[in-house]
């Protein structure tokens, strides 16, 4: 509950101000534009190639064939403008969701709202864990620890007070201690309280430095650093082999100018251009899928990782759980009850006692629940608070000390074995007490025991606790989770269910959501106490953890790495970001998640819900399964395409590629592999395979060696019809032009059977990009033959219908036998 006297701004008003004041952001990086993508476009190797052999023809050879060389090169760069600024929305759209938020009170009642709107004036409720969204004056609450070293550089935290009635918004510099100033950017480490914004925007202590704490950080993956030296040495080679071939061809047929367009040609097919793009498009695109399916991709290289999983670690409450919680019954000694409608002097007590061990301003779901269940019954909690102490690991309770009638006094809630400690309870009490908690968490409840002193003047810290009793809370499973564990499991994905709550409680909760409590439950304080070489052993069949504190986690994420295991590690805390930075995939909660838990994850689940890590483990099968299918494709045509630059000329026959025909057959080759294969669903037994091996690499040299046999199949049909033709003395443009309709039904076979997952029809609606594709290249192909300018401009001349036909069905033979072969082989 916030502070009653602090209702907020109202829409209205808030509204105004935004208009008045701006966006609570810092100024935004001018976007990329078409003129900038396209500059930079024009800086790659393969466009320097383009431009020399346009400057070639237009100067030396014939003025039409530079022109259709310099459309063609325009074509081929309005391509890849295109791509990038589809990807660009993409990550526009992903920097959207990833805005940080804000819990404000506007027109009397609590709202979470993106940060950029907030305005000076606004009430904002602000806690442990995250990061400070406005330059704001702390008018209630607790006393705030805060870290401003983003902004002082100073790694000390310092404390923060309440504000007085004549506080001014007059803001010194960051770094005051018992202030009550507090700045944008800056962490909270510890309490909780309300503010009012003062300053928004660039108008803040952080704004004025210009920082951006919201920007998504791009970098290249791993996948992309490799394939990017990959793509160098190639150029370099390329380069090499072209300044050979015109050197050669020039020495021996004395001819320099087809010599520069045989080098050029060859420099151009042997350069697989394609594969940045290709990643980049991928990676983008894959990001704003996995978004719409409601996960937040914060690191680039999680794209390639994820459809790797093999073991989830999930929070229980509000992953495993809906988060709801609801006193569902009370424990004073006697028989348990469900909460009553008239409770008695004792359960009176026990809730007014844990309403006043709950915070005043609740985040938590328990605390919420208390409050609520006070509000329903009118108890007041009768006192003010003096001062707040969180949960510590050498004590699982929360404990606040109280100004009420009589003096002051201490309530404390939390785990019972520590309540029950801290209460020093006998030995009779503390056996009837376990018996009673392990009984509720049989059921599935969470149990806390409250305790509490009796209120005194003076010495308040030696006062002694008196126990008053157990609260029982439900959190009913999310209906999702046991079809989602199910799936997981036929995956071959392991889940582990890490709490903090007592171990019966988990593993009923557990075996509820069908997650495997075969290997029982291990406790943080077990996992603790095991000598780190000897965690991976212990923990290996065991996937229910319970009272396991944050450190823990980190324990249980390295031993499960040691054990071979791709990880992915949920958390909501500030002390979670360890074991989230640590795990393969770091999974931060969108909604309760605290702002250091988001910032040390790989992925934001923006719903908080177990069934979209499913969902994203599906999608991520499906993104790298495509990738790799892509960039097979890309290997296995280039080629074919270098190959025919190069093997007639050593042949001694006339050149069958121009550089003409291969700017031709990049347009067909960009949109393929960066639309066609983007598109294609996942294999329909994706969920039912195991996840690759983490010693396999996405793309290696398996892949590079299958698309080298897939490329060699059609170089050599297509080879084979052009020798044929020229031995048998078709004319020289008829053979070009039928060797060239066998490379282009070749290319777009090889493209369908690399891109079509099995089980998945041709015409299937999401096969859609790659019939367009075909479409416009057989169209272009068939103008090529049949339109006379246009022929002339590709030195063709149309071959025979049956000679064609022969052509036709070889180059579909060339390029469809992998598929055809890998679907035989699959149904046997």
């Amino acid at each position: 509950m916030t502070h009653p006297s602090l209702p907020g701004l109202t829409s209205e008003e808030a509204a105004r101000r935004l208009v008045e004041y701006g966006p609570n952001a810092p100024p935004e990086a001018p976007r990329r534009g078409i003129l900038q993508i396209a500059l930079r476009t024009l800086k790659e190797p393969m466009f320097f190639l383009l431009a020399a052999a346009a400057t070639l023809y237009l100067f030396v050879g014939d003025l039409g064939e530079g022109l259709f060389m310099v459309a063609g090169a325009a074509a081929s760069i309005s391509l890849v403008v295109i791509q990038e600024l589809r990807s660009e929305r993409a990550l526009e759209a992903l920097q959207r969701l990833a805005e940080p938020m804000a819990h404000v009170r506007r027109d009397g009642v609590e709202q979470r709202i993106p940060a950029r709107d907030l305005v000076p004036g606004d009430i904002v409720l602000i806690g442990e864990g995250q990061r400070i969204p406005a330059d704001a004056l702390l008018v209630a609450g607790d006393a705030l620890v805060i870290d401003e070293s983003i902004l002082t550089g100073e790694s000390a935290p310092v404390t923060k007070t309440l504000a007085g009635d004549g506080a001014t918004l007059d803001f010194p510099d960051p770094g005051g201690d018992g202030t009550p100033f507090v700045y944008a950017g800056s962490m909270i480490v510890r309490g909780s309280g309300v503010a009012r914004v003062g300053r928004t925007g660039a108008l803040t202590a952080v704004g004025g430095l210009g920082a951006s704490l919201a920007a998504i950080k791009g970098e290249p993956s791993p996948l992309q650093k490799r394939t990017g030296e990959l793509v160098a040495r190639l150029g370099a080679f390329a380069l090499f082999f072209c300044a050979l071939v015109i050197l050669s061809y020039g020495l021996v047929h004395g001819d320099w100018f087809e010599g520069a367009i045989a080098g050029i040609t060859l420099a151009i097919g042997l350069l697989p251009e394609e594969f940045p793009m290709v990643l980049a498009i991928f990676l983008a695109l894959g990001a704003f899928r996995l978004a719409r399916r409601n996960v937040l991709v914060r690191r680039s290289s999680v794209t390639e990782t994820l459809g790797s999983t093999s073991l989830l670690c999930v929070d229980k409450t509000g992953t495993i759980t809906e988060n709801r919680m609801t006193v569902a019954a009370l424990y004073t000694g006697g028989a348990v009850e469900p909460v009553p409608d008239s409770p008695d002097a004792d359960e009176h007590r026990l809730i007014r006692a844990a309403l006043r061990a709950s915070s005043e301003n609740p985040v938590d779901p328990m605390d919420r629940a208390v409050h609520a269940l006070a509000e329903r019954l009118e108890i007041p909690a009768g006192g003010a608070v003096i001062e707040s102490f969180p949960i510590r690991p050498e004590l699982l309770a929360f404990t606040q000390s109280w100004r009420v009638e009589g003096g002051a006094l201490k309530a404390a809630k939390g785990a019972p074995e520590a309540i029950l400690r801290l209460a020093d309870a006998d030995a009779p009490t503390h056996a009837r007490y376990s018996a009673v908690v392990e009984e509720m968490a049989r059921d599935g409840m969470r149990v806390l025991a409250v305790a509490e002193t009796e209120p005194v003047v003076s010495d308040l810290d030696a006062a002694a606790y008196v126990l008053r009793g157990l609260v029982a809370f439900e959190d009913p499973i999310r209906d999702d989770v046991p079809q989602a564990v199910a799936a997981a499991r036929r995956a071959g994905v392991s889940v582990a269910m890490i709490t903090g709550d007592y171990p019966a409680t988990a593993l009923a909760i557990a075996r509820d959501a069908g997650i495997d409590a075969t290997g029982g439950v291990l406790t943080g304080a077990e996992v603790a106490a095991t000598p780190v070489e000897d965690i991976a052993q212990k923990i290996r069949d065991v996937r229910v953890f319970a009272r396991v504190m944050p450190t823990n986690k980190l324990a249980l994420v390295e031993a499960f790495k040691a054990a071979g295991h791709i990880v992915a590690m949920t958390g909501d805390g500030v002390n979670d970001g360890p074991a989230l930075a640590a795990a393969h995939i770091g999974v931060a909660m969108g909604q309760r998640g605290s702002d250091v838990a988001r910032e040390a994850a790989h992925i934001v689940l923006l719903d908080d819900r177990f069934a979209s890590i499913i969902a994203g483990i599906e999608l991520g099968r499906r993104i790298s399964s495509n990738l790799r299918k892509a960039l097979t494709y890309v290997t296995a045509i280039h080629i074919p395409i270098a190959g025919l630059a190069l093997a007639p000329i050593l042949m001694g026959l006339p050149p069958m590629l121009l550089p003409a025909h291969v700017v031709l057959m990049e347009l067909i080759i960009d949109p393929t592999c960066s639309l066609a294969f983007e598109a294609e669903p996942g294999e329909k037994d994706a969920m039912l395979k195991p996840p690759r091996p983490q010693s396999e690499p996405l793309f290696g040299l398996r892949d590079l060696i299958f698309g080298a046999v897939q490329g060699l199949a059609v170089f050599l049909a297509v080879l084979s019809i052009y020798v044929l033709a020229v031995s048998f003395g078709v004319d020289e443009a008829q053979s070009r032009g039928l060797a060239f309709a066998t490379l282009i039904v070749g290319n777009l076979s090889l493209a369908l059977s690399d891109a079509l997952p099995k089980g998945v029809s041709p015409f299937a609606r999401e096969n859609a990009f790659f019939w367009v594709i075909a479409t416009v290249a057989l169209s272009v192909v068939a103008a090529g033959l049949y339109f006379p300018p246009l022929a002339a401009l590709l030195r063709f001349a149309p071959p025979p219908p049956e000679d064609l036909a022969l052509a036709a069905l070889l180059g579909m033979s060339a390029g469809g036998w992998s598929g055809l072969w890998r679907r035989l082989a699959s149904s046997g």
